[in-house]
Protein backbone atom coordinates (compact mmCIF):
# COMPACT_ATOMS: atom_id res chain seq x y z
CA UNK A 1 0.00 0.00 0.00
CA UNK A 2 1.31 3.34 -1.00
CA UNK A 3 1.18 6.66 0.94
CA UNK A 4 -1.02 7.71 -2.11
CA UNK A 5 -3.40 5.18 -1.46
CA UNK A 6 -3.63 5.57 2.30
CA UNK A 7 -4.16 9.66 1.41
CA UNK A 8 -6.69 8.51 -1.07
CA UNK A 9 -8.81 6.43 1.95
CA UNK A 10 -8.29 9.37 4.28
CA UNK A 11 -9.96 11.95 2.14
CA UNK A 12 -12.80 9.53 0.89
CA UNK A 13 -13.31 8.58 4.88
CA UNK A 14 -13.41 11.83 6.09
CA UNK A 15 -16.17 13.20 3.55
CA UNK A 16 -18.40 10.75 4.30
CA UNK A 17 -17.84 11.73 8.22
CA UNK A 18 -18.68 14.93 7.00
CA UNK A 19 -15.87 16.90 6.71
CA UNK A 20 -12.70 18.22 4.72
CA UNK A 21 -9.13 16.64 4.36
CA UNK A 22 -7.38 19.60 3.06
CA UNK A 23 -3.82 19.01 1.79
CA UNK A 24 -1.79 21.34 3.97
CA UNK A 25 1.32 23.35 2.45
CA UNK A 26 2.66 26.11 4.78
CA UNK A 27 6.02 27.77 2.44
CA UNK A 28 8.61 28.28 4.48
CA UNK A 29 7.74 25.50 7.08
CA UNK A 30 9.29 22.00 5.96
CA UNK A 31 8.10 18.88 7.77
CA UNK A 32 4.73 20.11 8.79
CA UNK A 33 1.79 17.53 8.24
CA UNK A 34 0.28 16.76 5.20
CA UNK A 35 -3.48 17.17 5.55
CA UNK A 36 -5.75 19.14 7.79
CA UNK A 37 -8.53 17.17 8.35
CA UNK A 38 -11.81 19.38 9.84
CA UNK A 39 -14.35 17.68 11.29
CA UNK A 40 -18.23 19.16 12.06
CA UNK A 41 -18.75 20.66 15.54
CA UNK A 42 -15.42 22.34 15.33
CA UNK A 43 -12.60 19.36 15.32
CA UNK A 44 -9.68 19.70 13.51
CA UNK A 45 -6.63 17.01 13.62
CA UNK A 46 -3.62 17.98 11.63
CA UNK A 47 -2.39 14.29 9.85
CA UNK A 48 0.61 12.86 8.69
CA UNK A 49 0.38 10.35 6.46
CA UNK A 50 3.03 7.27 5.92
CA UNK A 51 3.72 4.26 3.86
CA UNK A 52 3.11 1.44 6.45
CA UNK A 53 5.92 0.78 9.36
CA UNK A 54 7.61 4.21 8.35
CA UNK A 55 8.28 6.96 10.90
CA UNK A 56 8.06 10.61 10.89
CA UNK A 57 11.32 12.51 10.23
CA UNK A 58 13.22 14.63 13.08
CA UNK A 59 12.30 17.64 11.16
CA UNK A 60 8.38 16.21 11.10
CA UNK A 61 8.19 15.31 14.83
CA UNK A 62 9.64 18.82 15.81
CA UNK A 63 6.78 20.25 13.69
CA UNK A 64 4.30 17.95 14.72
CA UNK A 65 5.47 18.95 18.58
CA UNK A 66 5.12 22.42 17.97
CA UNK A 67 1.81 21.97 16.90
CA UNK A 68 0.62 19.84 19.56
CA UNK A 69 1.88 22.03 21.86
CA UNK A 70 -0.41 24.53 20.92
CA UNK A 71 -3.28 22.70 21.47
CA UNK A 72 -3.86 20.53 18.14
CA UNK A 73 -3.47 16.84 17.54
CA UNK A 74 -1.37 15.53 15.55
CA UNK A 75 -2.27 11.83 13.93
CA UNK A 76 0.52 9.97 12.22
CA UNK A 77 -1.11 7.37 10.08
CA UNK A 78 0.01 4.49 8.02
CA UNK A 79 -2.53 2.26 7.80
CA UNK A 80 -6.21 2.24 6.72
CA UNK A 81 -6.67 0.93 10.02
CA UNK A 82 -4.89 3.81 11.28
CA UNK A 83 -7.27 6.23 9.45
CA UNK A 84 -10.44 4.30 10.85
CA UNK A 85 -9.21 4.78 14.14
CA UNK A 86 -8.67 9.08 13.57
CA UNK A 87 -12.58 8.98 12.01
CA UNK A 88 -13.55 6.81 14.97
CA UNK A 89 -12.11 9.55 17.55
CA UNK A 90 -12.59 12.60 16.02
CA UNK A 91 -15.52 12.60 13.59
CA UNK A 92 -17.40 11.35 16.64
CA UNK A 93 -16.81 13.69 18.87
CA UNK A 94 -14.53 11.85 21.32
CA UNK A 95 -11.19 13.21 20.66
CA UNK A 96 -9.43 11.49 23.35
Amino acid sequence: MTEKDIEKYLRDEVKKAGGRAYKFVSPGNAGVPDRLALFPGGRVVFVELKVPGKKSTVLQQAQQRQIAKLGFPVFVVDSKAGVDELIFRYAQGCDA
